[in-house]
C-alpha cells in the first residue's frame, strides 16, 4: 500500500494584470462560499475514489489550506492562456510544501467570474504535471472554479483524480512501467466510453491497475508498483 501525502491550496481571490497580445487588462474576482463548498466536496471524494479504483493499493492523505493572501500573478502557458504555476504559488509552496513534505500539491483558483460571464483565458478545467524541482518535488495540478452542475456531472473527485494521474503516470513511467498513450487523457483512444454516472472511472481503474489492453499487452500502473 502506498500513501500519497497531498496538499490542496485554496485561493479564494484572484487579482491579476494580464497581457493578451497588445491588450492589457485586469481580472479581479473572489469566489463565493458555494463555489468553495462545491470544490471541497469534490476534493473530499478524491481519496475514496483513489482507494476504490486501486482496491486499496493507494491511499491519499489529504491536507487543505485556505490561503489568506490574494493570488496576484499567473503564468502564460500558451499564447493568451494563463494558469497558476509554481512560480505564482511560490510563497505557499516554499512555506507549506518544501521538498519532501508532500507527494502532490493541488491549487484551486478563481479563473471564472460566473456571475459576469468573464474568465481568465485558459486551456481547460484543470492542468496537471509531473513532480520536479519547480514544484518542490511534488506532482502539481491546478483546478479552476466551475458551475455547480459541472462538479456533479462526473464521479465525485474525478477532476482531481484526472489531473493527479498526469503526474502519477509520469512518476511510474520513469520507473519503467509503460503507460497508455496520453495517460489520463487516453480513455477514448483505447476504446473506453464515458459513463454519465461514473465519468471515465472505468478507464482510470484499468490505468491504475496496469490493465489497459493494447496490442496484446497490458499498460498502466500494475498493483505491485503501488507498494
Amino acid at each position: 500500500m502506498a500513501t500519497w501525502k497531498t496538499l490542496l491550496l485554496v485561493y479564494r481571490e484572484l487579482d491579476v494584470g494580464l497581457r493578451c497580445g497588445a491588450k492589457t487588462w485586469r481580472f479581479h474576482h473572489s469566489l463565493g462560499d458555494e463555489e468553495i463548498v462545491d470544490a471541497l466536496s469534490s476534493f473530499e471524494g478524491f481519496p475514496l475514489l483513489v482507494q476504490n479504483l486501486t482496491s486499496g493499493a493507494a491511499i491519499i492523505q489529504a491536507s487543505i489550506v485556505q490561503v489568506a493572501r490574494r493570488l496576484t500573478s499567473l503564468s502564460a502557458r500558451e499564447a493568451d492562456e494563463f494558469w497558476p504555476s509554481p512560480n505564482d504559488t511560490r510563497p505557499e509552496l516554499d512555506r507549506l510544501a518544501p521538498c519532501g513534505r508532500f507527494d502532490s500539491v493541488f491549487v484551486f483558483w478563481a479563473q471564472h467570474d460566473l456571475a459576469r460571464g468573464i474568465s481568465v483565458p485558459g486551456f481547460a478545467w484543470g492542468l496537471g504535471m509531473a513532480a520536479s524541482d519547480w514544484s518542490n518535488g511534488a506532482t502539481y495540478a491546478a483546478v479552476a472554479n466551475a458551475p455547480s452542475f459541472a462538479w456533479k456531472s462526473e464521479a465525485r473527485g474525478e477532476v482531481w483524480l484526472h489531473e493527479w494521474l498526469h503526474g502519477v503516470c509520469h512518476h511510474f513511467a520513469r520507473r519503467g512501467h509503460v503507460m497508455p498513450e496520453r495517460d489520463a487523457d487516453g480513455g477514448e483512444l483505447h476504446g473506453y466510453t464515458r459513463s454519465a454516472a461514473h465519468g471515465w472511472t472505468d478507464y482510470y481503474r484499468d490505468l491504475m491497475s496496469g490493465s489497459v489492453a493494447k496490442n496484446g499487452k497490458h499498460l498502466g500502473i500494475p498493483p505491485a508498483a503501488w507498494t
